[in-house]
């Protein structure tokens, strides 16, 4: 299994805007979100072994910090024309059977996991209240077999920072994942990796 990881786009970068659809068939924009309160953006999709080695402890995540005030949005990037594990048919059905609380957009065009720099499936982007990036990086250090349990404790102590206006230390480890699965020619030049999944 290849391995892709984080872009770890610039601290302090601004949100870029984004116009999706959600899985329950409404538009769903960046003004639509809380101005003021921190948004944690997650990249994923339904197929990845990364991904569903975290589907459990995402929803439980998400409901745990939606609670406590952040925003979460998840995001799939991926072409469902190689990839149609992750349509939007089944990107509803895997919101359902997951539990998953947040928000799950389709980015059709790729346009905006190509304005975030996103990599890998997950890829996680925290925001501050000022929507400034604060945190870019792992869920935790737990990888599909390597036994660790997972926990979430790097995304966790971000959260509860930036929860507090307090700031994120700049010791952040990358997100490691599958690559993103761009539309055959249009794969963006920070692209590196190839991913076997």
């Amino acid at each position: 299994m290849v391995m892709t990881a984080s872009t770890m786009l610039p601290l302090g970068s601004t949100i870029p805007d984004f116009s999706l659809l959600n899985v329950d068939g409404k538009q769903v924009s960046l003004s639509d979100l809380p101005a003021d309160k921190p948004l944690l953006v997650m990249f994923i999709c339904n197929h990845c072994p990364f991904v569903i080695h975290l589907q459990q402890a995402l929803a439980d995540f998400g409901k745990e910090y939606q609670e406590k005030g952040l925003t979460v949005v998840a995001i799939s990037s991926n072409d469902v024309s190689t990839h149609p594990d992750d349509s939007p048919e089944k990107m509803t059905e895997m919101a359902q059977a997951s539990g998953w609380s947040f928000l799950y957009l389709y980015d059709e065009t790729q346009q905006v996991a190509q304005a975030f720099k996103a990599a890998c499936t997950p890829d996680f982007f925290l925001f501050d209240q000022k929507h400034q990036l604060a945190y870019r990086g792992q869920f935790d250090d737990s990888r599909p077999g390597n036994g660790m349990a997972v926990t979430g404790q790097d995304l966790r102590e971000a959260s509860d920072a930036v929860l507090a206006g307090q700031a994120v230390g700049d010791a952040q480890k990358p997100s490691i994942g599958c690559n993103i699965k761009w539309i055959q020619g249009q794969a963006p030049d920070y692209f590196t990796g190839v991913s076997a999944e």
